[in-house]
């Protein structure tokens, strides 16, 4: 029980750390690409956010719903992309806890920070003075319309999710399959290997 909750605490600070990065990288990379542009691009920018947030939780959605038996046997016929689908399954719970509640809130908040951005420029560039009666109503109307994307579209994420759950994470492997082959960054860490290792030393 303590070994459990010792992991769990160190995951917990590690997801807070990465969280803290991500949030400020997100934030500035978007408040830079939305200084200077006009209201539709960054209207644009913002629903692309939103995208981002529906995607993310979608992926971690379908982690949690998918088996890991097909990509066993997709990984025995060495099936690009496989391995990585069994790893991801595997941990399951740590993957859709960083998609979903890491990279899916900080896209909301983000998209909350730039609508608002958004809403300012397009009353500047219609003459009204930024805290006015036509603002205030094209932040209520912008906002909903947001929420409103958000909230269906990851309502149908979901549901997309469940229903194509092995696809999904399979597409998933693929692009953690080039990026490690490619790229050579490794997101999952086999532990199939270590445990070989160790039982050869035993014999």
């Amino acid at each position: 029980m303590k070994e459990s909750m010792k992991k769990s605490l160190n995951w917990s600070l590690i997801i807070a750390v990465i969280t803290f990065v991500l949030a400020a990288i997100f934030s500035i990379v978007s408040t830079t690409i939305l200084s200077g542009v006009t209201w539709g691009i960054g209207m644009f920018i913002v629903f692309l956010i939103v995208l981002l947030g529906i995607i993310s939780d979608t992926i971690g959605v379908a982690a949690t719903a998918a088996a890991e038996k097909p990509f066993h046997a997709m990984a025995a016929e060495r099936v690009p992309g496989a391995k990585q689908a069994v790893l991801i399954t595997r941990n399951a719970d740590r993957f859709s806890n960083f998609t979903n509640d890491v990279i899916g809130d900080i896209a909301g908040i983000i998209s909350g920070t730039a609508s608002t951005y958004v809403v300012i420029q397009l009353a500047l560039q219609m003459g009204h003075a930024e805290g006015s009666i036509l603002q205030f109503i094209i932040s209520i109307l912008f906002t909903s319309v947001v929420a409103a994307l958000t909230v269906g579209g990851k309502s149908v994420g979901k549901t997309l999710a469940i229903q194509y759950s092995t696809e999904i994470i399979y597409q998933v492997g693929r692009l953690f399959y080039f990026l490690e082959v490619k790229l050579k960054l490794t997101i999952f860490k086999g532990k199939n290997r270590k445990r070989r290792k160790k039982n050869n030393k035993r014999k």
